[in-house]
């Protein structure tokens, strides 16, 4: 029978917590690893209601993308969210591990997964230099923006996206980074020649200084972008533990526990 530490170690080998940044705190943040484990439920974030789906399905590990601890803590106090969710997860013996910035920065997990479900194609999808994070890639075919952004909010299933910039303006190399976007990476982005930056936040006066550069860029969501890397880890785990029940969940149901 599997146990948790055997996930978790398969996850710590793709994921290196020294790859993580230095404000980010991945690994494991409740529980024990030396458990025996037959379901576990996989989401974005630490809510309510992904810790409900644990208690329903009997899963004793939640996989995370985002830590629910961020630094020090002060109390686990139940009047608050976040201590109400970690006592949650400790009264119904849950382990809790997140991977969240050393996924992001293995691309064959995360961005490159992301540029594919957005159409580009797959020998065109690149890392360029002195970018931490995110791939340049090429579309299959050509499009205005206002139909690139249409078909993100398809491909994604999400409410919508946003963009500052002329909706006829053609786009078909693209810079994908899920997420948040790091200002950092601009220079490199405009070597690469990309005619559009997509990422699940962008700061507003980061557009201005996009399209200052010719380059247009299209916000489409934090949750969205980000959720095709848990979705994709979903399966990848299915496949290595097949012994073991793996679910996504979306973790918005709101809920009290």
């Amino acid at each position: 029978m599997a146990r948790i530490k055997d996930i978790t170690d398969y996850l710590d080998e793709l994921f290196p917590k020294e790859t993580a940044e230095s404000f980010d705190n991945p690994g494991l943040l409740t529980g024990l690893r030396d458990k025996a484990v037959t379901n576990v439920v996989l989401t974005l974030d630490v809510t309510s209601g992904s810790v409900l789906k644990c208690v329903r399905e009997n899963a004793n590990l939640l996989i995370s993308h985002h830590p629910l601890i961020f630094g020090g803590i002060d109390n686990i106090n139940e009047e608050n969210v976040n201590g109400m969710l970690l006592s949650a997860m400790i009264k119904n013996d849950i382990t809790n591990y997140a991977v969240h910035t050393n996924l992001d920065k293995n691309a064959d997990y995360s961005n490159s997964i992301l540029a594919q479900k957005l159409g580009a194609a797959q020998d065109s999808i690149k890392i360029l230099d002195n970018t931490s994070c995110g791939v340049y890639c090429e579309l299959k075919e050509g499009l205005r923006l206002g139909e690139f952004m249409k078909s993100i909010s398809k491909n994604l299933d999400s409410t919508g996206c946003i963009s500052i910039n002329n909706l006829d303006t053609p786009v078909r190399k693209v810079f994908v980074q899920g997420g948040a976007f790091d200002e950092e990476s601009i220079e490199s982005i405009k070597e690469s020649g990309a005619e559009v930056v997509v990422s699940g936040e962008i700061k507003h006066h980061v557009t201005l200084l996009l399209a200052h550069m010719g380059i247009a860029s299209i916000i489409a969501g934090h949750n969205a972008t980000e959720r095709v890397f848990m979705e994709n880890l979903c399966e990848v785990l299915k496949n290595k533990f097949p012994d073991v029940s793996f679910t996504y969940d979306k973790g918005i149901e709101k809920a009290l526990i």
